[in-house]
Formats: C-alpha cells, structure tokens, sequence
C-alpha cells in the first residue's frame, strides 16, 4: 500500500480544488464556443446578408436595363440630330429631303416609345431603392449584433484565460511540494476517474457523495495514517479529515 503523510495528502485537496476550477474553465470555454446566441447571430447575418445580395442583384438588373434604354434613347436622338443637320445644310435632292423627314418622323415614334419604356425603367429602379436601403440597414444591424456578442464572448475568454493562467501556476507550485509518487498516483486517478482526491468526511466520501459501506469504512479506519486509501465508488484517493 502506497504510504504518504497526512500532512502531504491533504495537499492533494487543494490539488483537487484547483483542477476542478481549471476544469470548471474549460467547460465555460467550451461554452462560449459554442455559445447559441452567437450562433443564432451568425444565422441571421447569413439570412439578412442573403437578402440584401438578393435585393442588390435586383437593383443591378433595373439600373442595367435603364442604362440600356437610355443609351437606345441617345442612339436615336443623335440619328435625329443627324439627319435635321443634313436637311438645314440642305444637300441632297428633294427626294433625298423628303426621305429624312419621313426617317426623322420614325425616329421620333421610336424615342417616344423608348423614352415611355425609359420613364418605366426609371420607377422599377427607384422602387428597389429603399427595399436595398432597408436590406441594407437590416443586415448592418445583424452584423453589428454579431460583432457585439463576438467582443463579448472574446473578453470573457480573455478572462477566463487569465484566471486558468494563474490556477495553472498556481497549481504547478503546490504540485512541486508533493512527493513525486504521491503526485504520479493522483494524476493517475484524475485522469482514469475525473477525481484525483476526495475528503471523507463523516463516513461519507466526497468524491462520490455517497456514505461508505460499514465493512469499507471499517477497513479505511483500521488502516495506518500515512496509508493512501481508495474510494471504492470513485476510485479518488480519500483523504481523512478529522471529524
């Protein structure tokens, strides 16, 4: 039976307290990971960044195709200008004159109709205008919300850092004061049982939360002061404390 002096196993409680508290960390870290509300955030920048690539390709479209009607528009009006310029420079036969009125007349239908389809290109374009806005503002919104829960969740990892920083120090100090063998036993029970060390107190086993058995107890209490004894529920090392 391992032997260790009960001075030097109750150290192996203030081990066990530490390690709980790094471990209580890494579980809140873990948490923050995988925090929901940042998850549920980063789903709506998603959706509303969706949406406002929707309503911009829908922009894009409308602008696209009045900047086409206006450049039809344009085309026709300079063949216009073209033609009246060679009327008032007056060269050519007069068929030639009455063959560019009657053009111009067909030129100018045509501006007309183009510059009623430019007028209706011009509304589907400014109704998309405050729908891209409003897209827009939404999906700023969202990504402003993400970004706050983000530098929250970061500062609270910031800390939670820290805090393991010193609980590490801490405990590289209290580990050097334990015997080697003692320290290599419970290493090897925190990580076969999740539990290093445990205080029996009152017949109950604090590693388990259980009251011992009469024949375990009895067995434990027989036992000399410097034997390092088990928790047959826990497998921890029951450290006695005088009760």
């Amino acid at each position: 039976m391992a032997k260790a002096s009960p001075a030097e196993q109750m150290l192996l409680l203030d081990l066990q307290a530490l390690d709980s508290k790094i471990v209580k960390i890494d579980r809140a870290v873990k948490a923050l990971a995988a925090d929901p509300e940042i998850a549920a955030a980063q789903a709506a920048v998603a959706e509303s960044e969706d949406a406002r690539r929707e309503v911009a390709a829908e922009s894009a479209v409308a602008q696209q195709a009045l900047a086409e009607v206006e450049q039809q528009v344009e085309k026709v009006q300079a063949r216009i200008d073209k033609d009246r310029a060679q009327i008032d420079a007056g060269r050519g036969t007069a068929r030639d004159m009455m063959a560019l009125q009657h053009e111009i007349d067909s030129l100018l239908l045509k501006r007309g109709e183009l510059e009623n389809t430019e007028l209706e290109m011009m509304e589907a374009a400014e109704e998309v205008v405050p729908r891209l806005e409003g897209a827009t503002a939404a999906a700023d919104g969202t990504a402003a919300q993400l970004a706050q829960l983000e530098r929250g969740r970061d500062e609270r990892g910031g800390e939670l850092a820290t805090e393991r920083g010193h609980l590490v120090a801490e405990r590289a100090e209290l580990a050097g004061r334990i015997d080697a063998a003692l320290l290599a036993l419970y290493e090897k029970r925190l990580a076969q049982h999740g539990v290093g060390a445990a205080r029996l107190f009152h017949g109950t086993s604090e590693g388990s939360g259980m009251q011992l058995a009469p024949g375990d107890l009895a067995e434990i209490r027989d036992a000399a002061a410097d034997d390092v004894v088990y928790c047959p529920d826990s497998g921890a090392i029951l450290v006695r404390s005088p009760e």
